[in-house]
């Protein structure tokens, strides 16, 4: 009895990646690592998997462990998380490590994070984030750097002018939770569900953030999120406090906005004095343009304690609906004094900065940016085979093992096929030249070197091109060499390519 077939289908929220959407990645990650560098930041690595309870307070429900987050149990029946961030783990490591590293310790991570959530349009259960951090420095200077850094990165990646990076002080967000009654340890619950729902207003509008703060928003596949069950009273108050104008300085907003909460101002004052040295260094450093204060800036979770981040690109694209919409964040962080301090009893500051690389790569795409535009895969050189007995087969090999030894990607074709079938296998896997030795040629002393793009341009231009222009091609696209000249003239081929 025969095994059933299995249907091939991808889990939804998570995504294949061709060679070329890898080459284009691994092109902007080098560029963003060269960045971080610059900055004097080094590499760590950590883990996918952490002990659930090490990824700390921002998790959902800690009642719930597989909410939001991939959990299982193993056999000590330890709960174990998948990471949902790189941020976590670092406390964790840093923690774990404190004695023998350098303080301030700057460090920056890449690697794939996972969320437990409903995927939709531009939200996946997999992606990749690439995350820089200073840990062990409280001054506003090092929050300062990191959005700086942020900014040296866009423009690294051929987004000059096409961005922003916003700041705001989570000190500022506590005081507009105090003024509506969310404050304390009592209310972190609906509090981090208040965060959550404003920091969706880029995806949602605002619309859609108030009915997330009051009784809960059903999406249109139908399934309903609950709300933070928030007076209309108080969801006004958030909305004027934080999106009504706001470019203006934070102390006048709190003027204007919260007569009524004089007790609130002393609490938010610390967070306007921390915007204010920010402003200044950003300004001195000649970055005014590039990074500015706006109120508006939420990052969802719970543990910044101070200066958040976001870098906003400001240019558009088609919406879901077809209408121009601006394409919106792709990165951001904060500062988290009380993550580290977790596993040690003791305050240790930190901030750092997120850049959310399958979005960026989105957005670069957008822009035609030459990180990605330039990433073109191009395929080893394929060795044709023409006869299979054992010594046609072996002669076949010295020539792949010869490309090989030169540094040149080489393979030889292992199928069944004729010529005709083995050069469009070649096609498809984006080699640039095959390479021919049937009995003719190796009697000759020669190999024959197919230029598989100029022959795609020959059959292309067949009909239309003059005679003396179809030769020159035709000439172009196969050539005879020596065999003790293949290197020579495969990486000729290759040249023109390059």
């Amino acid at each position: 009895m025969s095994e059933r077939t299995v249907k091939p289908r991808l889990p939804r929220g998570l995504v294949d990646r061709n060679p070329a959407d890898v080459a284009a990645t691994d092109r902007m990650l080098a560029a963003i690592r060269e960045s971080y560098e610059l900055y004097g930041f080094e590499a760590v690595e950590t883990p996918f998997i952490e002990y659930t309870d090490a990824l700390g307070k921002f998790l959902p429900d800690q009642d719930r462990p597989n909410e939001g987050v991939f959990s299982f149990q193993d056999d000590d029946e330890q709960w174990l998380s998948l990471r949902y961030d790189l941020t976590a783990p670092l406390a964790r490591y840093v923690a774990e490590n404190f004695d023998r590293l350098p303080k301030p310790y700057r460090s920056y991570r890449c690697g794939w994070v996972f969320r437990n959530e409903k995927p939709g349009p531009g939200r996946f259960r997999q992606f990749m984030q690439f995350d820089a951090d200073t840990v062990g420095a409280s001054s506003p200077a090092a929050d300062a750097e990191i959005c700086m850094m942020a900014a040296d990165t866009l423009d690294a990646l051929g987004l000059k002018g096409k961005y922003v990076i916003k700041v705001n002080n989570r000190k500022i967000l506590d005081g507009v939770m105090e003024a509506i009654g969310l404050g304390g340890e009592a209310n972190a619950g609906r509090r981090l569900t208040v965060l959550r729902a404003i920091d969706k207003l880029d995806r949602l509008g605002w619309e859609g953030v108030l009915l997330l703060l009051q009784g809960g928003r059903r999406d249109a596949s139908g399934d309903f999120t609950k709300g933070a069950g928030l007076e209309e009273t108080q969801a006004e108050l958030i909305r004027i406090m934080l999106f009504n104008n706001p470019q203006i300085p934070i102390a006048e907003a709190t003027r204007q906005y919260l007569p009524n909460h004089p007790d609130i101002t002393p609490s938010i004052q610390p967070g306007i004095d921390e915007l204010s040295q920010i402003e200044m260094l950003i300004k001195d450093a000649g970055y005014l343009d590039r990074v500015k204060t706006d109120r508006s800036v939420v990052r969802g979770l719970e543990y910044y304690t101070g200066p958040v981040f976001e870098a906003e690109l400001t240019f558009e694209v088609p919406g879901e609906d077809g209408r121009p919409v601006r394409f919106g964040s792709v990165g951001g962080g904060g500062r988290y004094d009380g993550l580290v301090g977790r596993f040690r009893g003791e305050s240790v500051p930190a901030t750092g900065f997120s850049i959310g690389v399958s979005r960026l790569y989105a957005a670069l795409k957008a822009v035609n940016s030459p990180i990605v535009a330039g990433a073109v895969k191009r395929g080893p050189v394929v060795v044709l085979v023409m006869d299979r007995d054992a010594e046609s087969m072996a002669r076949s090999q010295r020539l792949v093992a010869t490309l090989r030894g030169a540094g040149i990607p080489a393979e030889l074709y292992l199928g069944e096929a004729g010529m005709n079938a083995q050069l469009k296998y070649a096609d498809r896997r984006g080699a640039v030249c095959a390479v021919i030795q049937g009995s003719n040629e190796r009697d000759k002393g020669v190999v024959a070197l197919k230029d598989l793009i100029a022959g795609a341009e020959l059959n292309k231009g067949a009909k239309t091109l003059d005679r003396d222009a179809f030769l020159a091609l035709k000439q172009r696209a196969q050539i005879e060499a020596p065999e003790n000249e293949l290197i020579a003239a495969v990486r000729a081929v290759l040249a023109r390519y390059a």
